[in-house]
């Protein structure tokens, strides 16, 4: 039991939980932002929505909207990623790295996703959405290499 306290107060899980945190927080703020987006456009997903409009010329029944897609493809991708990392992040907090280490890979994660975002959202042109997801999903590789070569004294 004392392990696990320590290990609860040492700085490096105390990053984690904060960037982890953070990262969280975004990812479940794009479904309110979905939402914004569906209402002010007037898109809805299901039928039984329509009914939360009452002019009958805005109760069309639309699937698919460019601008409601593009904010719930963030989210999904958001789901790809922000999900592995904060599993592979809590391994990694358990290592032991060194704090610097851990900070720069947190930090650098909660900024690529952030960027990522804003490039998506607001549809900037390539490669900034590419390369801000890619940079995340090479410092969740990395951590998980840090996790592997631990554990299998490689």
């Amino acid at each position: 039991m004392a392990a696990m306290t320590h290990m609860i107060d040492s700085e490096v899980f105390l990053a984690f939980s904060t960037y982890a945190t953070i990262v969280m927080l975004k990812m479940m703020l794009m479904a309110p932002m979905t939402t914004y987006f569906r209402l002010t456009r007037k898109v809805f997903a299901n039928l039984e929505d329509t009914k939360l409009v009452s002019s009958t010329e805005d109760k069309k029944f639309i699937r698919v909207d460019p601008e409601v897609e593009r904010v719930r493809r963030c989210h999904l991708n958001d789901l790809e990623n922000i999900v592995p990392f904060v599993v592979v992040g809590l391994l990694y907090a358990l290592t032991g790295p060194d704090l610097s280490s851990a900070l720069l890979h947190f930090r650098v994660f909660a900024a690529s996703r952030i960027c990522h975002t804003i490039a998506y959202v607001g549809a900037l042109p390539q490669p900034s959405r590419g390369l801000s997801c890619i940079v995340g999903g090479v410092v969740t590789v990395s951590m998980a290499y840090r996790v592997l070569s631990v554990t299998l004294h490689l």
